[in-house]
């Protein structure tokens, strides 16, 4: 950190520290464009060519903002192989998401993003699926749907949000699906109420459903698989863990598949839901939430006296 205090363009008086004044334009990894879907939700495009070129559907990448940042696990939500740029999606719920959302703009650049890491998803031969995104899971359930559509098989998204004002991405599912349900808490669009509603829906109207893939928070997860175990439909998910390394050395992120213990990094992130321990799951995802309040509640202190602007959420639970 500067020792050294010089006039800024805002006449304070104060020149935050190097560190906290965002990536550096120029060096890492361009961020080229950004969208803000809502005061807490945000779309990031990034320039990385080679990345773009290897990426699939389902992967995961680990990125750090600065370089005194922490590593934060996100899952690809897009890629276009000829601009040759990644998209992620953003929801600041924690003190270094938060961070992302202040410093991240067009003409700045990630310190350091790593991948693609983990399994891609497997799109085989289902003839007919539906793929259910809930709150944020609606963005790294688009890449498979669309990988689903590019193979041949009739697709039927499910979105869930808590109201109207939350969509984003409504068109890009109508570009790629064959049916699209929407569901929100309150009713504002679509139909009233959870994803499972919409599942049970499309099951309704298509009985020979071959597999659903589902991606959200773990909850939502839990209660997509319990609504297709007495149809007997393949289901898989993406789970969210912990994670420090994404390469199977911390074991930070393992999870129990099955009665086995199973690395999200590296085995996953997509699991068989009917075989996943989702409370095991949960109670993890807790451990460092006194911890991560913490680091929230400094991270805002330190922007109150640098006279910054911090946003106002809840703390991180885990990976996009």
């Amino acid at each position: 950190m500067t020792s050294q205090s010089t006039k800024t363009a805002t006449g304070r008086g104060r020149e935050p520290p190097k560190w906290r004044m965002g990536p550096a334009s120029g060096a890492g990894f361009p961020i080229v464009d950004r969208e803000d879907f809502s005061d807490a939700t945000f779309r990031l495009e990034i320039d990385h060519p080679v990345m773009a070129k290897a990426a699939q559907p389902g992967q995961f990448v680990i990125i750090v903002t600065h370089d005194h940042g922490e590593r934060i696990p996100l899952t690809i939500a897009d890629y276009d192989r000829v601009k040759g740029t990644v998209t992620l999606v953003v929801q600041a719920v924690g003190k270094s998401t938060r961070e992302m959302q202040q410093l991240c703009r067009p003409g700045t650049a990630l310190y350091s993003m790593v991948g693609p890491m983990g399994q891609p998803s497997r799109i085989g031969e289902a003839k007919k699926v539906i793929c259910v995104g809930g709150g944020l899971g609606v963005a790294p359930i688009f890449p498979q749907a669309r990988a689903f559509k590019e193979r041949g098989a009739y697709v039927i998204s499910v979105v869930g949000f808590r109201n109207r004002d939350l969509i984003f991405w409504e068109d890009k599912f109508r570009e790629c699906c064959d049916e699209l349900i929407i569901c929100t808490d309150d009713g504002s669009a679509g139909i009233k109420g959870l994803v499972t509603k919409g599942i049970a829906q499309a099951i309704e109207q298509h009985p020979d459903i071959d597999e659903v893939v589902a991606v959200g928070p773990p909850i939502m997860m839990k209660a997509c698989a319990e609504a297709t175990r007495p149809h007997g439909i393949k289901t898989v998910v993406s789970l969210n863990p912990i994670m420090v390394d994404g390469t199977g050395m911390c074991g930070g992120c393992r999870v129990k598949i099955g009665g086995r213990i199973m690395f999200a990094c590296v085995d996953g992130p997509d699991f068989d839901g009917h075989d996943v321990d989702f409370d095991d799951l949960m109670n993890r995802l807790r451990r460092f939430k006194e911890e991560e309040q913490l680091a929230l509640e400094r991270w805002t202190e330190t922007c109150r006296r640098l006279d910054m602007e911090p946003h106002t959420t809840t703390q991180d639970s885990g990976r996009s």
